[in-house]
This record gives structure tokens, C-alpha cells and sequence, in this order.
């Protein structure tokens, strides 16, 4: 899933992603072969005649590579070397230091330039921060190969994405029924002014469908913005969202419009809204209702008009039983509930994702991948995902930068291969052990601590669905002892059934 505006389309099915390169040229003879053959492989290219136009292009788009000349021109009937590009690959360099340059040399007096000084040539601009170094005439096999390594672009299948300009806004990548089954409803719901709750667990990408509705409704040219309600205290959450007047508190040096008001005639996202506290929630209920709101220390009452959309990691109609959530609030925010299926629920989508992360990510190791490794993907689908699409982002990452070689696998990985286990007890549901919670009878006389450890931990893994968060949380114990107890119970071959 990823990110471009005045245009808005969607586009669903096999797409290519949308990388984009610069060339930086003036010379026909460069600009014609190397927009052709990004053209075949359906990269986005953007030209720039000079130098203030080039960097005005980087500091505007996302961009995966810069193609730039050199002229090797010549003085005094012999060739030599103009070497204002090299002082741009610099700052661009400076300003860009993980963009890949890449130097084309362009010769300007056909039959004089010497081997040497073409070699000359390619040693400064590896010297000076470039990739690589194409001599002309360009071999179009090792551009392609060069763009393969640096900027891939292998189709992907998306259900939902749009674009602007040369950008892109979001991108959600998938094939699974229950996802498109979620984005359908999201267009749906879009045109709409009802308020919105996405429910998901942590990392399957609420915030990408948040996308879906703003960039589909009617209020797509005003303003979306987002506030991480768990990140901020309630005091700080307040002054975010509504704003203060100067002097309002220490610290409030001037007036500031809060997140409310800026969003006036668009769209705000509420991420995490379970996290809020109940006195909070009593105001966030009052502007909801209202529509308008009182800046922190200020007295005039001042008129917005928001679209909400929350996102939430909980059951909030539990969370509404247990009294740490607002009912009229619920009820208030949620016109309509979208669920985001948990990654494991939907490993139809894992190959899709792992050539989406790798089409984003395989330039920074230098790797030209061509294949996935068929043991690699066998274990990714049998794998519970506790951390969802973000986990697997970071597993494909990371074994982008520590493997070798074009197919992408965990050979190289070994510490990533024993993470990525399956439990036992979770792969086929098959766990044959009496409930001591079910049948009291058993008596807990003479039972080994560590086998009643180890069967809470079990059977608190398998109420969880596996997210190791939640059963730490709910045994009382931290992330990282878990993982330890874990760890040490497959080492001694004891994460079986008991």
C-alpha cells in the first residue's frame, strides 16, 4: 500500500508501481533511448533541462533514481570534461544522500573522445557519490538491468489506489475477498457525510482504507488530516484538536487553530480513538454533536464542518461494556464500521505484498530480484502475522539487505527463519490437552509449575490468535519475556502439547 492529487484515479487490477526517475539532459540523443526504454518497463519519467529545474522536481516528487550527463566535450582539438554535473550529483547528493545517481557520458565531438578518458570520466562519478557510469551509445540490456536493481517495478495486483501529478497518494495492494470486500464498502460509504470507524488490529493498514473515503468523497479537495490520539496526553490532545487562545497556558506564546479547524470543509482522522480518556471523550462527544468548538482558554464559539473517520485496535462495544468507552460516543462515530481483516486471514494477499515491499525497497540493497523462494512463501502462509502487513514489511526488508542473490529468501537469515515458526498448537488447531479452566476435576496437586506456565502461556497464545502483544498484556507479563519463555520452550522441544 502507498502514496500522489488534482487527478483522482483509481485503479484497480495488475499495475506496475509508480517509481519515478529523473533524467537529467539536454541531449536528444540521451533524453529519446532512456525515455523508450522506461517506457517498456512502465516507469514514470520526469526531464529537467537544468539544474534549477532538476532539484525543484526532487524536492516536489518521491523519486527512485536520477539519470544525469556528463559531456566530455573538447578544448584545444583534444577531449575533455565540463564539470558542472558533477557539482549537481553533489548536492543532490547533499541534500539526497540514499537517491541513486546514475552518470551517462555524452560526447559532443562523435570520434574523439579516447577509452581513457571515458575511464577517467566514470572514476570521478564514482567518486563523487554516482551508482554507476553508462558510456554512449547506452546498452539498453544494462539499463534495464541497472532499473531492474535499483528501481523494480514488477506488477502488482491493487484493489484500490490513486494518483496526482507524478505521485502516489495510496496504494492498497491485495487479492483477498474480505479486503476488497472492505474497500468496495469504503467507495460505498465515501460520497457520503456519515462518520466512519475502521476496526483492525495493529499494522493490517486502517489508515490506508481512511484514504479510500477521504479521496473518494466530495470532500477530496479540502483538507485531510490525522491526530494519533494513544501518542498524546489529554491536556496536549485537547490544545491539538481544538486549538488555544494566547496565554492560555504556559507555553502558549500565540493563538493556534486546532486540528478541527484546519480541517474545516475536509476530512480528520482520529487514529486510535480507543485510547482517549473518558473525560476527553465527554468533549470530543459535545463538538461532534454541535459542530463547533471553543478554542482552550478562549470563550467565542466557533462553527467547523468535519467529516470523521476513527480507527480503533479494540472492540469498542467491549471496551463500551467495561465502561472505558463512551456509548453515545460509540454511537456517535460509528454511522459506519469497516473491518480490516488481520493478515493472517488473508494469505492470499502475501505474495502480492512481498513484490509490493520489494518494488519499494530493493533499490536501498542493491538486489535485482527475479523470484521468491517457494520455502520462504510455504512459511510466510502457515506464519500467524502478530504484527500484520508492518511485520511482513520489515521481514522482507530485512532480508532484501542481509540475503544475496536475485531469489529472496531466509537461507541467509537464520535468526529471521527460527522468528518465523508457526506455533504448533496454531497451525492446525489440533491441540489435545485438558482445560483445567473447563474441568475442574483435574486438581492442580502435584502439577509442575512450569507445565501450568507453560499452559497459560498456550492457551492464552491460542485465545489471542497468536499476537504475542495481547498475551503478554493479558498474562501480566512484558513482550520480551514472553518471546524469551517461547523461545526457550521450542529449544527444549517443549512447545507441545502437555
Amino acid at each position: 500500500m502507498t502514496e500522489t492529487s488534482a487527478t483522482n484515479s483509481q485503479t484497480d487490477g495488475r499495475t506496475a508501481p509508480s517509481t519515478n526517475v529523473l533524467l537529467i539532459s539536454q541531449s536528444p540523443d540521451i533524453i529519446r533511448p532512456v525515455l523508450e526504454t522506461l517506457a517498456r518497463k512502465a516507469i514514470q519519467a520526469m526531464v529537467a533541462g537544468d539544474e534549477k529545474v532538476a532539484l525543484d522536481l526532487l524536492d516536489k516528487n518521491d523519486c527512485g533514481l536520477v539519470l544525469t550527463e556528463e559531456t566530455i566535450t573538447a578544448q584545444n582539438g583534444r577531449p575533455s570534461q565540463k564539470d558542472h554535473n558533477f557539482e549537481l550529483v553533489t548536492r543532490i547528493r547533499s541534500l539526497w544522500p540514499e537517491l541513486p545517481i546514475v552518470m551517462i557520458a555524452c560526447n559532443d565531438v562523435p570520434g574523439r573522445s579516447t577509452q581513457q578518458q571515458i575511464v577517467e570520466t566514470a572514476v570521478k562519478a564514482v567518486h563523487t557519490g554516482c551508482r554507476d557510469f553508462l558510456p554512449q551509445p547506452i546498452n539498453h540490456d544494462r539499463l534495464e538491468k541497472l532499473l531492474d536493481t535499483v528501481v523494480p517495478n514488477r506488477p502488482i495486483r491493487t484493489i484500490a489506489s490513486t494518483e496526482e501529478g507524478t505521485g502516489c497518494l495510496y496504494k492498497i495492494v491485495g487479492r483477498s475477498a474480505g479486503l476488497m470486500q472492505t474497500v468496495n464498502l469504503a467507495r460505498k460509504v465515501a460520497p457520503t457525510s456519515v462518520p466512519v470507524l475502521i476496526s483492525g488490529e495493529s499494522g493490517t493498514g486502517k489508515e490506508l482504507v481512511s484514504y479510500v473515503v477521504h479521496y473518494n468523497s466530495r470532500r477530496v479537495q479540502g483538507p485531510f488530516l490525522k491526530i494519533n490520539c494513544a501518542a498524546l496526553s489529554e491536556t496536549l490532545l485537547e490544545s491539538e484538536l481544538f486549538g488555544h487562545e494566547k496565554g492560555a497556558f504556559t507555553g502558549a506564546y500565540a493563538q493556534r487553530k486546532g486540528r478541527f479547524e484546519s480541517a474545516h470543509g475536509g476530512t480528520l482522522l482520529l487514529d486510535e480513538i480507543s485510547e482517549t480518556p473518558l473525560r476527553f471523550q465527554a468533549k470530543l462527544l459535545r463538538v461532534l454533536e454541535q459542530q463547533d468548538l471553543q478554542r482552550v482558554g478562549g470563550n467565542e464559539n466557533i462553527r467547523v464542518d468535519v467529516r470523521i473517520i476513527s480507527t480503533t485496535n479494540k472492540d469498542l462495544l467491549q471496551e463500551v461494556a467495561r465502561q472505558r468507552f463512551r456509548q453515545d460516543l460509540y454511537y456517535r462515530l460509528c454511522g459506519v464500521r469497516l473491518i480490516v481483516s488481520p493478515l493472517r486471514q488473508r494469505s492470499e494477499d502475501l505474495p502480492e505484498l512481498v513484490w509490493h515491499f520489494i518494488n519499494l525497497h530493493a533499490g536501498q540493497s542493491h538486489r535485482r530480484i527475479t523470484r521468491l523462494d517457494p520455502a520462504m512463501m510455504e512459511m510466510f502462509s502457515k506464519y500467524h502475522w502478530p504484527g500484520n502487513v508492518r511485520q511482513l514489511r520489515n521481514v522482507v526488508m530485512t532480508s532484501l539487505i542481509l540475503g544475496v542473490g536475485e531469489t529472496l529468501s531466509l537461507a541467509d537469515v537464520s535468526w529471521l527463519f527460527n522468528e518465523l515458526q508457526p506455533l504448533p498448537e496454531l497451525v492446525d488447531g489440533s491441540v489435545q490437552q485438558p482445560d483445567l479452566t473447563t474441568q475442574p476435576h483435574i486438581g492442580l496437586a502435584g502439577v509442575p509449575l512450569a507445565q501450568l506456565e507453560r499452559r497459560a502461556i498456550l492457551e492464552t497464545l491460542k485465545k489471542t490468535d497468536g499476537n504475542q502483544t495481547r498475551a503478554a498484556k493479558a498474562l501480566g507479563i512484558s513482550d520480551r519475556t514472553l518471546r524469551d519463555k517461547i523461545k526457550r520452550y521450542r529449544q527444549q522441544g517443549s512447545l507441545q502439547p502437555v
